[in-house]
């Protein structure tokens, strides 16, 4: 599951970092499903991602916010966008600084 929840962090991030509007930043659940399909935690069935944002938000690393804007980049009306918040690029900072250190 930790995995999982630091992909989908990162995924976020990413999507926050490409996105040049403000009302456009972070991801839609299926979009998110399907950035992670790949993932191998995914690909086994070892996790669902709807779950494991349900327990990212819970702990507010990441934040739901109403859609209903036109997205120029998605060429369509967005519904409610997942983004990271400071709670959540700490986690992901501090998992991937100590994944870096040798034992």
């Amino acid at each position: 599951m930790r995995a999982t929840l630091i992909e989908i962090l990162r995924q976020l991030n990413q999507a926050e970092a490409e996105m040049d509007r403000e009302d456009e930043k972070g991801l839609e659940l299926p979009e998110v499903e399907f950035r992670l399909r790949d993932h191998w935690t995914v690909r086994q069935a070892r996790t669902n991602v709807a779950r494991a944002m349900g327990l990212l938000l819970k702990n507010r690393m990441i934040q739901l916010v109403p859609g209903g804007v036109y997205s120029w980049t998605r060429q369509r009306n967005v519904g409610r966008l997942y983004r990271i918040t400071a709670d959540g690029k700490a986690f992901l900072l501090q998992s991937s600084q100590s994944r870096d250190r040798i034992a």
